[in-house]
């Protein structure tokens, strides 16, 4: 597995990261996380993804129980404040939320710290300036190592280390967006002066586009499946991208690889993505998954032209 800065921090996450999003809990119970953290541990990821909001918290106890098999410093743990209750200061990120967001988010980690804090999505109805202060705050007080944004834009992100600057406060250090064959822009337009500029590290998610770039829903929707599940997803599974994965897969046969590897590692060519961030609902999808690491040395420009021009 291979490792990679985090942007400007000195800190190296694998190039393969396991989030949390969706199936601790809902599909996977603690012997199942256990398991499947450990598999990916053993295949070389160190960095595990987090929220508040997932599962309502329920993500975070699974976790933070799995991780009490392993030594601390093996691991890079991550979690985002935004979403967190009901109450009028239980969501966004103004100081009050993002303080005692953090600090519940601990307590179901069971973790003194995470390394890396995200806010996990923008709040207009914050000044920049609470937030930048906050998230310091949590930074000098030990809570977090490093603080980052997670679907932000270019601008939202520039506003942030102008008012660190201003405050002498902890800049952002990374984004966590959104980055597959079907949603390339923000990653690869918007946010190409930032890379540059801040240095700014990315942990990208849903590489395969809420699963569709695996082949999965290539003859409709399974029954049981994330898209069964979920109604808002199953808005973006569209005939147009089933019949570019359709495309992929003849490509990936060619490859000796499979569709969702195939896709997972055209993420990881990109030069700007820090780590890319795998979510599986059993064994058998992770270690498929995992084996894309292995796919990405075998792309080359022309193949990497070709798959983008299906996708186009």
């Amino acid at each position: 597995m291979k490792y990679n800065r985090l942007g400007r921090a000195g800190l190296k996450v694998s190039e393969l990261s396991f989030g949390a999003w969706i199936t601790f809990g809902p599909q996977l119970d603690l012997a199942a996380t256990k398991r499947t953290m450990r598999l990916a541990f053993d295949r070389g990821v160190n960095f595990f993804d987090n929220a508040e909001a997932y599962g309502g918290g329920e993500a975070e106890r699974l976790m933070g129980a799995a991780l009490k098999d392993f030594k601390r410093s093996d691991v890079v743990v991550s979690t985002k404040i935004y979403w967190g209750g009901k109450g009028p200061n239980d969501k966004g990120l103004n100081y009050k939320h993002l303080v005692e967001g953090t600090y519940a988010a601990l307590e179901r980690l069971d973790l003194d710290y995470v390394d890396l804090l995200y806010c996990h999505r923008p709040d207009d109805d914050t000044p920049i300036e609470e937030t930048v202060r906050a998230m310091d705050f949590l930074l000098r007080s030990g809570s977090a190592f490093y603080w980052g944004t997670s679907e932000w834009s270019a601008e939202q992100i520039e506003g942030a280390h102008r008012a660190a600057k201003e405050l002498g406060a902890a800049p952002p250090t990374m984004e966590q967006p959104e980055y597959n064959l079907f949603n390339r822009d923000k990653i690869e337009r918007e946010f190409a002066p930032l890379y540059e500029r801040y240095r700014m590290g990315t942990t990208t998610w849903s590489p395969l586009a809420s699963g569709i770039l695996s082949g999965k829903y290539d003859q409709g929707i399974p029954k049981g499946s994330r898209l069964d599940r979920v109604e808002w997803l199953r808005e973006y599974l569209t005939p147009d991208k089933v019949a570019k994965t359709k495309k992929l897969a003849v490509v990936a046969r060619e490859l000796e690889c499979t569709t969702a590897q195939l896709a997972i590692a055209w993420c990881l060519k990109n030069p700007n993505v820090s780590s890319v961030i795998l979510g599986a609902s059993n064994e058998k999808q992770l270690e498929e998954n995992l084996g894309a690491a292995a796919v990405r040395d075998r792309l080359s420009d022309d193949v990497r032209k070709s798959i983008e021009a299906l996708c186009a």
